[in-house]
């Protein structure tokens, strides 16, 4: 019999979703074998989501109206409570998701979200006692405590040095701990999406040659895309934008109302983040990290902002950004982002920013379903009678870099 994964995902955020469903694509153009089941969380509770039950909002839709409407100042106190909210709600939690298991019947559960992975093991644990249980981490680095990691009987897929480090300091065993080279991306951000460069800039109203950013703040857009339109709208800045706005269909309009002294594009939601990627040179956004991840992977050095309003668990990637030399960080877009893109396009900064993202070659999407597949292996020599494991399946090789800043 195939052995059923299932991967846990929530919908706060692009980036939990999205990881799920790279993660599932990439285990099926494998061929592994394998009944994969993509579950979010939101279903597994929504019977006991007081939040919804009082507000008619989902618990997991306040995380994005947060980041629409620019609600981040002070997320280090609001984590701590939220987290006494679920440890309340904990024996609730772990009944629920026992019966749901009991349907599922899961050969390996792969948790792909923070905060409830305490009630899915344990649960687990309840229902279909000896079943593998792995946090994979999305975020660059945990936010402890009780956050992504937690002390109980699980691997924990990492990557980066710092989250291995985080693991191993809350006693994950050493085994248990499995590096990967990076942060999980869809499949087609390896792969050409732009043939023609050139052209492709001119079909959208952009200057073949001259260096464009690409502004992203992720699925839910932001107010700060204004603060930076503003602050480079100038004549003489040498650049051009193109704004991502996800659903945030309010700033997307608020753009398009600026009286533009440079070439702009704007567009809203799209799948096809990697095709306007490959159009840009460099990348101003939202430290997420699956933003930064997928601009690093196309060879764009980023700008990115780290101030009080920028997310508690997220502010380590700024730092990561600084230690890996792949971009700048900045107080505020208002004030500091046009010295930073003049900084950032120095030809000797930009070459340097450049090959430093080249040499990251994150395959980590490609790298996990090895790692799984040693899992289930485990567990097949330990009861033989649960799944039969596939034969690994060699990765691509990284592509090479993306072509050089255009001279204007």
């Amino acid at each position: 019999m195939n052995p059923k994964i299932v991967l846990i995902y929530i919908d706060s955020g692009g980036g939990h979703r999205a990881a799920a469903q790279a993660l599932s694509e990439v285990i099926a153009e494998q061929q592994r074998g394998w009944n994969v089941q993509m579950v979010c969380i939101q279903d597994m509770l929504d019977s006991i989501d007081f939040i919804r039950r009082y507000t008619g909002i989902p618990f997991q839709e306040i995380y994005n109206i947060m980041l629409r409407r620019g609600w981040t100042l002070g997320t280090g106190q609001i984590i701590p409570v939220m987290h006494l909210l679920i440890r309340c709600f904990h024996k609730s939690e772990v009944e629920v998701l026992e019966r749901r298991w009991q349907e599922l019947r899961p050969d390996l559960v792969v948790s792909m979200i923070p905060h409830y992975n305490r009630a899915l093991r344990e649960s687990l644990d309840r229902a279909v006692p000896g079943t593998p249980f792995v946090t994979l981490l999305t975020d660059i680095a945990d936010y402890p405590p009780h956050f992504w990691i937690e002390d109980v009987d699980q691997h924990v897929i990492c990557g980066s040095d710092r989250a291995a480090r985080q693991a191993a300091e809350l006693g994950i065993p050493n085994g248990r701990i499995l590096p990967v080279s990076g942060m999980v991306l869809h499949p087609r951000f390896y792969s050409p999406a732009v043939q023609d460069r050139r052209s492709e800039r001119r079909a959208m109203g952009l200057e073949p040659d001259l260096p464009a950013g690409l502004v992203l703040f992720g699925g839910e857009g932001s107010g700060e895309m204004l603060h930076i339109a503003r602050a480079l709208n100038h004549s003489d800045a040498g650049i051009q934008l193109i704004f991502l706005c996800g659903r945030n269909e309010e700033v997307g309009d608020q753009l398009r109302a600026i009286d533009w002294h440079i070439p702009v594009r704007i567009s809203g939601f799209t799948r096809s983040v990697p095709r306007f990627m490959e159009l840009a040179d460099f990348f101003i956004g939202k430290p997420g990290p699956g933003s930064i991840s997928e601009a690093l992977a196309k060879g764009l050095p980023v700008i990115v902002q780290r101030n009080a309003w920028t997310m508690v668990h997220e502010r380590y990637n700024t730092k990561w950004v600084e230690e890996q030399g792949v971009g700048i960080v900045v107080k505020s877009f208002g004030k500091d982002v046009r010295g930073a893109v003049g900084r950032l396009l120095q030809p000797e900064n930009y070459r340097r920013f450049r090959e430093r993202a080249a040499s990251l070659k994150n395959q980590a999407v490609f790298e996990i379903p090895d790692l799984l597949q040693g899992i289930l292996a485990r567990r097949e020599h330990s009861d033989p009678s649960r799944c039969a494991v596939a034969p690994p399946v060699m990765r691509p090789e990284p592509l090479p870099g993306a072509p050089a800043i255009p001279s204007s």
